[in-house]
């Protein structure tokens, strides 16, 4: 007997999700923008570069998955 593939995430919680994902992927990228406009270039940091960025990133990422499911684009 086969059974249906279904979601782990609640098809209703998909517009709080894209919400919550891009507004944090949002606020990561405009930090990093901040923080390469104001620090000189001897003092940044590498590795905050790329924590910083990726992490940005990975939400924003999410953020346009759930946005694609929300509105029935299903990938």
């Amino acid at each position: 007997m086969a059974v249906a593939i279904s979601s782990p995430v609640p098809e209703g919680l998909y517009p709080l999700l894209t919400i919550l994902f891009l507004t944090v992927g949002l606020v990561l990228t405009a930090s990093f923008f901040i923080y390469e406009i104001t620090t000189s270039s001897l003092s940044r940091s590498f590795p905050r570069e790329i924590l910083t960025g990726g992490a940005s990133s990975i939400f924003l990422g999410l953020g346009a998955l759930f946005l694609l499911l929300s509105t029935g684009v299903y990938v």
